[in-house]
């Protein structure tokens, strides 16, 4: 009788150090994570007050930075509907306008009428639709341009029927 009451104190005292250790190894790592957080973020606040703001571009430089396409006629995806849209394209370079400017005529027309053809009314309508064309052409276009790169595409008019 006495080795069964031996037996389940030991039990018991090993029962409780587990589980203090378990409770203390539990508060260790969330003490861990909580300094690495405060670290990480005083780090994001030294960095973002060296960071120095960009002027944004005059209107003369965006306005030479930028190409127009007009009145683009082609049929949406299942013909049974067409579209008459004008683009401007707002490079971010003077040699990205020019190279842009001699692919007006073949790559780019080209690409916009593909993706047009692609698309449906429904797709197209709304500035979801407006949205979701420019980011098509955006990530089509800009693979074919190698001395600057397209910034920002507006739709300046835009009739579907």
């Amino acid at each position: 009788m006495f080795k069964n009451k031996v037996f389940i104190l030991i039990v018991s005292i090993l029962i409780a150090i587990t589980l203090i250790l378990t409770a203390a190894f539990v508060l260790w790592n969330f003490m861990e994570k909580n300094s690495a957080s405060k670290e990480s973020s005083g780090q994001a606040q030294s960095v973002a007050a060296n960071v120095k703001p960009t002027k944004a571009p005059s209107a003369e430089t965006v306005k030479a930075n930028t190409s127009v396409i007009k009145d683009i006629l082609t049929n949406l995806s299942g013909s049974q509907n067409f579209i008459k849209i004008s683009f401007a394209f707002e490079m971010e370079n003077n040699k990205g306008k020019a190279e842009f400017d001699n692919l007006v005529d073949s790559a780019v027309k080209g690409i916009i009428v593909q993706t047009l053809g692609d698309m449906t009314k429904d797709q197209i309508e709304g500035s979801k639709g407006s949205d979701a064309l420019t980011a098509t052409l955006m990530n089509k276009l800009n693979p074919e341009l190698h001395e600057g790169k397209i910034k920002q595409i507006w739709i300046t008019d835009k009739v579907l029927q």
